[in-house]
């Protein structure tokens, strides 16, 4: 059975699972074939896994995973996207459920757990050892993306006065440690979280020497209740790679690794794309109806939109008729400025969102970003000028859509900066509602400019 699996490339040359590979653990599904699956994944990652999990057919994902048995790797299911999580913690009997959230680190079973209502939680948990269970349950407590849920409750913590030989046999002997860490926290009698050491100081480090006098006091600390973003942001700004998180007492009560920051990181980026481009929270695993819903709202305000650009249009019909080539022309100026809004308006949602766009520079960058689209105007202003004169033969209508060009660039640049940072301080979030505030501001303004001008210089 080995065989069949070295004959097949897992890869393709992009590091995606080969399509070759997949087919075959498709066809050995739909055969039952339960030794050939394992033979097929049996060297997976659990990324990998999670991958193939992914792209099976609904139908095939349980099948799969109940012919892998005890074989299967239950952390795959905290490396699917949420859709088919929800799926097939749903689906998957409580038991294999159970099993897993016994088997994940506290972080990871809190992930499987999340989307379950109470009834569902509280029967799996019920099959939990009841340390761990009391413990999944106050995570469960903590509101969602918050340091609280992201955080894992297993680490090390030792008091100040301890050697560091003390400390050594600790970390040897101790079962209930995490899977791996890199510093050891120092608490104090009432668990407040005075130090940390990080474990290549320790192990480089005599055994007599007091971990009082090698640990770091300063240190970055989060709050059970601080927003996943926050501290993702801080992680990244100061270099972390874990953190100890505290709760409304200040005792320490678990900590947070930069792999789960990267997850975080990861899902806010593709978060702030579609929101940009109103989809939403949105997986490519999704149903069709959900899909549906999630998209009808945007494309209905956007058709609220043009319809309003439709209607600046109509106050300048005469003048359209008399005219054919403003008919002609018309588009092009909106959508240059629809396009130059929208790349402002890109760059300064990313800054808020990293917080590299505050009221200390905003006027800074609103200068700057005006400069560029004046420029920008009149640039191509003298490109489409040249063009509508060459096409058309006509002088006045060259200088009237060059005028509109740099008028609708400058709108666009200012809109680009100015709705992104107004969202943000009426608590909106900028990366949902900015397109259609910039894009609808760009049209307008870029239909009434040019047909304006025209109505007022050239009949």
């Amino acid at each position: 059975m080995a065989d069949v699996r070295d004959e097949l490339v897992v890869h393709d040359e992009d590091g995606a699972l080969a399509s070759d590979f997949v087919h075959a653990v498709v066809a050995a599904i739909e055969e039952e074939d339960t030794q050939k699956v394992r033979a097929l994944v049996r060297e997976l990652h659990t990324a990998d896994t999670a991958d193939l999990i992914e792209l099976l057919r609904p139908d095939d994902r349980l099948v799969f995973i109940d012919l892998l048995g005890r074989t299967f790797d239950v952390q795959a299911l905290t490396d699917v996207d949420e859709t088919v999580r929800d799926q097939l913690v749903e689906e998957l009997p409580t038991g294999t459920i159970a099993s897993a959230v016994r088997r994940l680190e506290s972080d990871d079973a809190v992930y499987l757990l999340e989307n379950l209502d109470e009834e569902e939680q509280s029967e799996i948990l019920a099959k939990v050892p009841k340390a761990d269970r009391e413990t999944l349950r106050r995570s469960l407590d903590y509101d969602e993306d918050t340091a609280g849920r992201l955080m894992r409750t297993e680490f090390v913590a030792v008091p100040a006065f301890w050697s560091v030989g003390q400390t050594i046999d600790y970390m040897r002997t101790e079962d209930n440690l995490p899977n791996s860490f890199i510093e050891v926290f120092v608490v104090s009698p009432y668990f407040h979280l005075v130090g940390t050491v990080p474990v290549s100081r320790i192990l480089r480090t005599p055994r007599d020497a007091i971990i009082e006098k090698v640990m770091d006091t300063e240190q970055t600390i989060f709050n059970v209740d601080d927003d996943q973003e926050d501290v993702a942001y801080k992680f990244e700004q100061y270099h972390l790679g874990s953190a100890g998180v505290v709760d409304t007492d200040q005792r320490l009560v678990g900590m947070v690794t930069v792999d789960d920051v990267v997850e975080v990181i990861r899902e806010e980026a593709e978060e702030d794309m579609a929101r940009l481009v109103g989809l939403g929270d949105q997986e490519i695993t999704d149903s069709i109806w959900k899909t549906t819903q999630t998209r009808f709202g945007w494309l209905l305000m956007n058709l609220a939109t043009a319809v309003l650009a439709s209607f600046v249009i109509s106050l300048f019909d005469a003048t359209i008729q008399q005219m054919v080539a403003l008919a002609i022309l018309m588009p092009i100026v909106a959508s240059m400025g629809g396009n130059a809004g929208t790349q402002t308006m890109t760059v300064a949602v990313r800054a808020i969102a990293t917080r590299d766009l505050s009221a200390v520079n905003a006027t800074r960058v609103i200068l700057r970003e005006t400069s560029v689209g004046i420029i920008n105007g009149l640039v191509f202003a003298i490109i489409m000028g040249l063009f509508a004169w060459w096409w058309f033969g006509s002088n006045g209508l060259g200088l009237v859509i060059g005028a509109a060009m740099v008028i609708n660039m400058v709108v666009a640049a200012l809109a680009g900066i100015l709705i992104p940072l107004t969202l943000e301080k009426l608590d909106i979030d900028p990366a949902v509602a900015s397109s259609v505030f910039v894009t609808t501001m760009t049209d307008v303004v870029g239909f009434f400019a040019f047909l304006g001008l025209a109505a007022i210089y050239l009949l």
